[in-house]
């Protein structure tokens, strides 16, 4: 073969490896780009169009990412964080296009059906919920740019709710040992916080505690709207919230920022702060919420059809900030090693983390099985669970207060299972499914006359 042949060849081949997305990896409290060596930041959106209200899975959908991504390049993004996705589709196209355009994937794993309730987190962490999570896993772990996964979003949002934390602590656990115990590649697990004053920094602690490694998160996201408009470093908390979660031994970010209490547009004057030496020692960069317009009027983008974006001037601005503004040169003053946390002694609960139900064992020698999708009803199937476990409290009210309007992925109780769910090797959302079609009455009946 002649040179001039080969030469094409070899630099189509440059290219390619060139475009991929190598696995971001965690040392110290930083991510490392596990090709070049060099020090990641995030620098993404939160992306969920119609959001929790009219639920739709972007990245399942060639047609609506591909629209999107041009613009996620535009901004010049490496990251984008999506809420839920329908654990029954395939991805592969649009985890492809992401990653061609060298865009990573920050994925809760939760969708608002199946995910730990705040109302009775005892019945909502069982069999059918793992299976679901799990399912997610199986789906993403496949993929060189799923940057990690986030266990839950806003569990706790208040004092009354921190009754949770356990719950959340048992969900990254069980994670991380799933992706263990199926030979995928190391993938960070952690969980994104409300930024509620009283209690920020000691879930975060309890997050980051105990001699069980699995159980401690592996990074931790802070949906933060502290800089409002013409702000400061100063001024909007942000020095004080480096100082505060200074020698945290995982990675933290900005999981959700971008204060919109301004008169017109966002300025996104804090970018010049977010990936500056003030923050980097603690911080690795952050997403703005969120990507399109919906009720709570955050969006960068106006998406009035299938194939018609319109840009606002929250775009313009956050790409010009973006623009003027390089990451920190070097390591950015990160820590090599924080020991872990010490765990809190004064919560009036308990703070050990739930074990595993035992029905759930089965996933992780044999794997989770298909998932289920969007359809998936998880909250109330404890039901089906003889090994429920509840956090011993002495003073824990019985409900808790709705999280912010920000958050397209939080939990609400249910009262019902899904229809639609199957059966699985360990689990009875079969029969769920069939006593929720027919009513308990009718359901007796046939269980009767099925003994004739």
């Amino acid at each position: 073969m002649k040179i001039s042949t080969i030469l094409p060849v070899v630099a189509a081949l440059a290219s390619i490896t060139k475009a991929a997305t190598p696995p971001i990896n965690i040392s110290g409290n930083a991510f490392w780009d596990t090709e070049t060596g060099e020090r990641f930041y995030i620098r993404g959106v939160d992306y969920q169009p119609g959001g929790s209200s009219d639920l739709e899975d972007p990245i399942a959908d060639e047609e609506v990412c591909s629209r999107d991504i041009e613009y996620f390049k535009e901004l010049g993004l490496n990251t984008i964080r999506v809420y839920s996705v329908d654990n029954s589709a395939d991805h592969s196209k649009c985890m492809s296009l992401l990653s061609d355009a060298g865009i990573y994937l920050l994925l809760d794993v939760n969708t608002p059906d199946a995910a730990i309730s705040r109302i009775n987190p005892g019945c909502s962490y069982n069999a059918d919920y793992l299976q679901h999570i799990f399912a997610v896993v199986d789906e993403f772990s496949q993929y060189n740019n799923t940057l990690g996964f986030f266990a839950g979003n806003e569990v706790v949002n208040d004092v009354d709710s921190l009754y949770t934390a356990p719950y959340i602590k048992a969900v990254v656990r069980d994670l991380k040992k799933y992706i263990k115990a199926r030979d995928y590649r190391s993938i960070p697990v952690g969980y994104s916080a409300a930024d509620v004053a009283e209690v920020r920094v000691e879930l975060a602690h309890y997050l980051n505690c105990g001699n069980d490694t699995d159980a401690r998160v592996d990074m931790l996201g802070v949906n933060d709207y502290s800089w409002c408009g013409q702000s400061s470093f100063v001024v909007s908390g942000y020095q004080q919230k480096v100082q505060m979660y200074a020698g945290y031994s995982a990675p933290i970010f900005l999981s959700e920022f971008g204060c919109n209490k301004v008169p017109g547009s966002r300025p996104f004057t804090e970018i010049s702060s977010i990936y500056s030496l003030q923050m980097s020692s603690v911080f690795s960069g952050g997403l703005v919420y969120e990507y399109s317009q919906e009720e709570a009027d955050y969006g960068l983008v106006n998406i009035t059809s299938s194939n018609n974006v319109t840009i606002l001037q929250d775009f313009t601005n956050l790409k010009g900030e973006y623009e003027k503004t390089p990451n920190p040169s070097g390591d950015g003053g990160y820590s090599s090693y924080d020991p872990p946390s010490q765990c809190p002694t004064s919560w009036n609960f308990s703070i050990t983390v739930p074990d595993t139900p035992k029905k759930a064992l089965t996933y992780f020698d044999n794997g989770a099985g298909e998932g289920w999708g969007f359809d998936d009803t998880t909250e109330s199937s404890c039901d089906d669970d003889d090994d429920t476990y509840y956090v011993s409290t002495s003073n824990v009210p019985s409900s808790s207060s709705t999280t912010s309007s920000s958050s397209s992925s939080s939990s609400t109780a249910s009262s019902s299972s899904s229809a639609a769910s199957s059966s699985s090797s360990s689990s009875s959302k079969g029969d769920a499914a069939i006593i929720s079609a027919f009513g308990y009455s009718n359901f007796a009946l046939l269980f009767l006359i099925s003994l004739f």
